[in-house]
């Protein structure tokens, strides 16, 4: 082996290399952990240069800031993003570094619809659930409130817009939108009227059972005003109501008659 003089040169320079390497690998560490690469600005703004409303500096300080760890080249990136990500009201963050010393932190915001469930939660324009202080999601008013089987928010977000746009119609805003566990829907009105549409056999189900009741709805108001209490347009060809004491129904053959 030792008269092999290509093998010898060979393995010396594969130590020479693995030297060079080391020696180059240390002088990036120990200018890497040189002070002027200590994280000194974190620099938080909002996506779209939109102005954020909930977040604020305490929380943040409080929740995501203990969280990070590192300088300038050693943060990891992606445990930062989640620290901010864990900031109430945080619905995405995103995370850059800037030379020399710098990180750069967009965040987006929830933008609370309502609140979901009987625990307290909320559910974003975007069919995100998520935990934050009901108080402030109320400033602005209060919201409407949304129920339903796990997995199923984003649906009951879009039924909501749909139906917001329907019974706009007739100057009524639902107040409540509830998906039951056997997928059937129920939806409260501004008027205190409680609409029973239950589940969609087709595609345009829900839409022919609320057209239906915009139709006679303004006979009903002039004839029971404010007493109507309940709807219930699951029947083929007509519904049944209660108003204050007073029950309608359909007949045998689908058709509203006063019980």
């Amino acid at each position: 082996m030792w008269q092999d003089i290509k093998l010898l040169n060979a393995t010396a320079n594969t130590l020479l290399g693995a030297l060079m390497i080391a020696l180059l690998a240390s002088g990036v560490w120990w200018v890497a952990q040189r002070p002027m690469f200590t994280l000194k600005v974190i620099r938080v703004d909002g996506v779209a240069e939109r102005q954020l409303l909930h977040v604020n500096p305490l929380t943040i300080k409080s929740t995501a800031l203990p969280r990070i760890r590192g300088n300038f080249f050693t943060a990891n990136l992606s445990a930062v993003r989640l620290a901010f990500e864990a900031v109430p009201w945080v619905r995405k963050a995103t995370v850059r570094r800037e030379w020399p010393n710098r990180l750069i932190v967009t965040l987006e915001e929830h933008e609370p619809l309502g609140t979901w469930g009987d625990e307290g939660r909320l559910v974003s324009v975007a069919g995100d659930v998520f935990t934050a202080n009901l108080a402030e999601a109320e400033e602005a008013g209060q919201l409407p409130e949304f129920s339903g089987p796990s997995g199923t928010e984003k649906e009951v977000v879009a039924r909501f817009a749909e139906l917001t746009a329907w019974f706009a119609a007739v100057n009524l805003r639902p107040e409540s939108l509830t998906l039951s566990s056997r997928y059937a829907w129920s939806v409260k009105l501004n008027n205190g009227m409680t609409v029973e549409l239950g589940r969609e056999q087709t595609r345009t189900t829900l839409q022919e059972r609320v057209a239906r009741l915009i139709t006679v709805y303004p006979q009903l108001v002039a004839r029971l005003q404010d007493r109507i209490e309940r709807v219930d347009m699951r029947y083929p060809n007509g519904l049944a109501l209660q108003a204050s004491g007073i029950a309608f129904g359909p007949d045998k053959k689908g058709a509203p008659r006063k019980q």
